[in-house]
């Protein structure tokens, strides 16, 4: 079975993006959700997770860009951290370690 974590980061201020809501859907369902600590992360979003399509939502409230949904394909028995660093106006995410 796979877990998966995430971590979001304001490029702009400089540090970690405390408060934001995150949450995993699969088939349009809600499996997982949490709230980013002070460190901007969620250390565990859901584990147990089987292979296959998964959308994380992130809420960003009080920006340009309020909601980022990441469709991502998971596999079998692996760590995914999927991190989001937001500026302003722009966003990059990738599949860290």
């Amino acid at each position: 079975m796979a877990s998966l974590s995430t971590h979001v980061l304001d490029t702009a201020s400089g540090r970690p993006a405390a408060g934001v809501h995150v949450t995993l859907e699969r088939d349009g369902v809600t499996i997982a959700r949490a709230t980013t600590d002070s460190d901007g992360r969620v250390r565990e979003l859901a584990t147990s997770l089987g292979a296959g399509r998964y959308r994380i939502v992130f809420e960003l409230d009080a920006r340009f860009f309020r909601r980022v949904a990441l469709d991502v394909e998971i596999g079998a028995d692996a760590q995914y951290h999927v991190p989001l660093l937001m500026s302003p106006f722009g966003l990059v995410t990738y599949r860290g370690s």
